[in-house]
């Protein structure tokens, strides 16, 4: 996939980042793969757990050097990133695939036979800047979350926050979808519609935060069935059916994904 210059090896000589123009903690500079190390680091992450505020105060500074803000999970099951299974390697680019298209395809393989791709949601005019609600949300998962244990935060070379995933070659989705960079496209265009942001990343889990929610249900339902195409366990292990789990987008700042 196309990339910008990495910044992250300037930190191997420079630990605080200093030179980028940046004040980091002590952390880690992480290249293990699944297919051995990395030609260049993947992700930097801090030693210690986030903390309300961390987010906003590195993020707009490193996003001025190329490197987006994650929050990366160290307290999963599966342990934190260095024990993920990343394949960067195997990873298209985002920009190769229409989104509309992966989704209609994703949704003709898990939804009941007949039943029809009802296309995509509309585009939410932004009620809130996207980026101050991921600080939002980023402060809510640094305060305690049922989903995230021990999130530290982390920076990854990218070029928009849809490609986070992508770029680290994350393959929490693998039995839904083996090519990150076609779910990519998919938030590369809830970004156009919806204002997201990635905000933290699991072994298997995803949390985006949301500035343009849906308001109705009519709306919600459209969003839904996307969420269904993109994961369907998230949808499925709610138990009550699409209409229900579309309830629950209605004004939702956040939404949470996880694949089995």
């Amino acid at each position: 996939m196309a990339t910008l210059p990495n910044p992250l090896p300037k930190l191997a000589g420079d630990p605080s980042g200093r030179s980028l123009g940046l004040q980091l903690p002590p952390g880690i500079l992480l290249d293990a793969t699944d297919d051995g190390p990395w030609h260049e680091p993947l992700l930097w992450y801090a030693g210690r757990s986030v903390s309300r505020g961390n987010w906003a105060a590195l993020g707009a500074r490193a996003a001025r050097v190329g490197l987006l803000p994650l929050l990366v999970d160290l307290g999963g099951s599966q342990g934190g990133p260095e024990k993920w299974e990343l394949l960067p390697g195997e990873m298209s680019y985002p920009g190769d695939h229409d989104a509309e298209e992966v989704l209609a395809q994703l949704w003709e393989e898990c939804a009941a036979q007949g039943e029809e791709w009802p296309g995509p949601a509309e585009r939410r005019a932004l009620t809130v800047d996207p980026d101050k609600r991921a600080a939002e949300v980023a402060d809510s998962l640094a305060e305690g979350s049922p989903w995230f244990k021990e999130p530290h935060l982390a920076l990854v070379p990218a070029r928009r926050s849809a490609d986070v995933p992508t770029a680290i070659g994350w393959t929490g989705p693998l039995n839904h979808e083996n090519d990150m960079a076609r779910l990519s496209a998919v938030l590369r265009s809830w970004e156009d519609r919806f204002g997201i942001r990635v905000v933290a990343l699991g072994f298997d889990q995803l949390v985006v935060s949301v500035a343009a929610p849906p308001a109705t249900l009519t709306a919600a339902q459209a969003v839904a069935a996307e969420h269904f195409a993109f994961c369907p366990d998230s949808v499925v292990d709610e138990g009550d059916g699409l209409e229900a789990y579309a309830g629950g987008l209605i004004g939702e700042r956040l939404w949470h994904f996880w694949w089995d």
